[in-house]
């Protein structure tokens, strides 16, 4: 591939990337750009050092099977700010709990969420299917083949996962909240 050639497919890479809604799979950009996966990754990686090694408020990143370009965490608050979120976008302390054991457990039925719990859990489990932040993943192999669920990948995409073994170790996680919840 020549530098020019290069240069090109980097810029069209680029733009997929900025104007796509959601993570782009790498066989998609290579079937846009008209690119072999090979050339394509390591442009992508090359990329993806260029906005680390810049002072922009963006990066490109490798989440939910796809790569994407996003707002550096940084720079959150500021988007926050721009597009104040509602308060009915924000998910309740039931289902942050809810989406929290389907994450680390899962899959998981419906009985076992409300075992983990200790309440029932249909409300909480009907808003995080509806955002599509959960999904049934199949049934158990149990009397009554009660309901698998399981994350997505807009989950993934929700938290800047790349998969699921990017979760923070379930262990500190419980510390961490054990603590806010003192605060």
């Amino acid at each position: 591939m020549t530098v020019l050639f290069r240069e090109h497919v980097k810029s069209v890479i680029e733009v997929l990337l900025f104007v796509s809604p959601e993570p782009l799979a790498l066989d998609k950009i290579c079937r846009v750009a008209e690119v072999e996966e090979e050339d394509a990754k390591e442009i992508l990686l090359s990329l993806q050092r260029e906005y680390k090694r810049s002072s922009r408020g963006l990066q490109i990143i490798e989440m939910a099977e796809g790569w994407q370009i996003t707002t550096k965490r940084e720079f959150a608050p500021y988007v926050e700010k721009l597009y104040k979120k509602n308060s009915s976008s924000t998910l309740s302390r039931a289902a942050l709990e809810t989406l929290a054991i389907i994450a680390y457990r899962q899959p998981v039925t419906r009985a076992e969420l409300e075992m983990i719990r200790g309440v029932k859990s249909d409300s909480s489990l009907n808003t995080l299917v509806e955002r599509g932040l959960v999904e049934e993943k199949g049934r158990r192999d149990a009397p009554g083949k009660p309901v698998l669920y399981g994350t997505t990948n807009a989950f993934l995409r929700h938290f800047g996962l790349k998969d699921l073994s990017e979760l923070p170790d379930l262990d500190s996680f419980i510390q961490e909240a054990e603590q806010m919840e003192t605060l």
